[in-house]
């Protein structure tokens, strides 16, 4: 038996390829859309795919089971489990194998025993797999977003992400007995989950990519905790908003994402054509670094740093309806085809043109101003706080507001920023702040696209803010209108 971890560091998110080296044939486990590095690597160790599989219907990314199985050749096997309102509806157009709690298929010599593992969503399913060709003992299970390393899948996205209410407490029940269950897998078990730290699919993920189901019970606060009640305060306590994005990827990955047949490759633009497309409203995405931005950018520009947080931040603020045009680093190179994978593996796939760093330059030879950035020193923001000159607008989530922020902030969390632009004043200056800078500076290209004029970014944070020694709020006034 053959194992290969595949691990997206933008979302934090792991696919599995499982080959028997026997009879050449493999399975993959929660693929992303990026369908060639799958089939290269089956390719370079002498195998086919021939199964694709994941464990639920994901909420995170845009899941890339069709676009692998279409690609390879190989059946899709689909969980069967959930209800009615928890169907592939395209599964029996692709011919899927629906899959059962106790189900059992073979994969040549891996044989794949199906535990159907609800909690974090109803139709979620785990595999445990046995080498059969060498031992009737089971290896290891993929756990998906059922248990991770130290946390188990957050029991909330229904609710909270798509909308279904009634469901996070529910979900949380659900998830403790599923997990009393798994408790009494051998201890031996290897664990290999799908997310790891970074993701919002929990709030406690390790950086470690596996465990053993032994570990995990005594260490991973989920399994220790053996009261029900205690287990579903603790559950939903604490989690981070999902970002925007998350309610739409349900809707795709059930209905059924669209098979792409490989990324696209947008047009590079000559810089000429920037001033015209703005003029019309395009919607021109700034990849470069926070601080480039900050210090010059074309005007009505939006600026999401192409790091490891860009397809969370992206799919938060970007809109779905409309095409993206990129301006990206000319000494970053490969940075249109990164960009374009990422805003892919969140269903942001209309990416019209692109755009190299010498159209700032061929802006300002065009007699424009760049614009830039003001960077508020906490020291200068405590002083035009005190004398009531501007409104912090705290883009944190929930859960860090709670544990203190600035006296008199707005509370408007990064992930639902969009949903409240009209609930904002654009008669008084506005400083975005987050933890470190990285958010509101996202934040503060937003308003500032959407004209508000007298916008600044918090430099360095909160953390700043505590470095200057500076007092914080930990009661949690109401929420403004509107906000979660």
């Amino acid at each position: 038996m053959l194992l290969t971890r595949f691990y997206d560091t933008k979302l934090a998110q792991a696919s599995y390829l499982v080959g028997c080296q026997r009879t050449g044939e493999a399975l993959v486990i929660d693929p992303s859309r990026d369908a060639e590095q799958y089939v290269a690597a089956a390719r370079a160790e002498g195998l086919r795919i021939t199964h694709v599989t994941e464990t639920h219907i994901h909420a995170d990314y845009v899941s890339g089971s069709r676009e692998l199985a279409a690609r390879a050749g190989a059946g899709l096997y689909l969980s069967d489990e959930g209800g009615p309102d928890w169907t592939y509806a395209f599964a029996k157009g692709d011919g899927a194998v629906l899959l059962k709690n106790g189900d059992v298929y073979k994969v040549g010599n891996i044989r794949v025993a199906v535990l159907h593992t609800p909690g974090h969503t109803p139709e979620h399913l785990a595999f445990m797999v046995t080498d059969a060709a060498s031992t009737e003992r089971p290896m290891g299970v993929f756990t998906g977003d059922f248990v991770f390393v130290g946390d188990v899948g957050r029991p909330d996205l229904l609710e909270k992400a798509a909308g279904i209410a009634g469901t996070m407490e529910a979900g949380a029940r659900q998830l403790f007995r599923s997990l009393q269950r798994f408790k009494t897998l051998p201890d031996y078990l290897q664990v290999w989950p799908a997310h790891g730290a970074g993701s919002a699919c929990g709030k406690a993920l390790s950086a470690v990519p596996s465990s053993t189901v032994g570990y995990e019970r005594f260490a991973n606060w989920g399994l220790a905790t053996v009261d029900e009640e205690r287990f579903v305060r603790q559950v939903l306590e604490g989690q981070p908003e999902p970002p925007k994005y998350f309610a739409l990827m349900k809707r795709v990955n059930k209905e059924g994402p669209r098979v792409l047949g490989g990324f696209a490759k947008p047009e590079r633009l000559p810089a000429s054509r920037l001033p015209e497309l703005l003029k019309q409203g395009a919607l021109v995405l700034d990849t470069r670094r926070t601080a480039d931005h900050a210090q010059g950018h074309v005007p009505g520009t939006l600026n999401v740093p192409l790091s490891s947080s860009f397809p969370t931040y992206a799919g938060s603020v970007l809109p779905y309806d409309r095409p993206i045009y990129l301006l990206v680093d000319h000494g970053r190179e490969g940075a249109v085809d990164e960009a374009v994978r990422a805003l892919a593996s969140i269903g942001l796939d209309d990416v019209a043109g692109s755009f190299g760093a010498d159209a700032l330059d061929a802006w300002r030879r065009g007699g424009k101003a760049l614009g830039t950035v003001p960077q508020a020193s906490a020291r200068a923001l405590a002083a035009r706080l005190e004398a009531g000159e501007v409104l912090v607008v705290d883009v944190r989530n929930r859960y860090e507001w709670d544990a203190g922020h600035l006296k008199g902030a707005r509370h408007v969390p990064l992930a639902t920023l969009t949903d409240h632009l009209a609930e904002l004043p654009t008669d008084r200056p506005l400083v975005l702040q987050c933890e470190t800078g990285s958010r509101s500076a996202v934040a503060t290209s937003v308003l500032r696209a959407h004209g508000f004029s007298d916008v600044a970014n918090a430099a360095g944070g909160l953390d700043a803010w505590h470095s200057a020694g500076l007092p914080v709020e930990t009661e949690t006034p109401a929420s403004p209108a509107g906000a979660p």
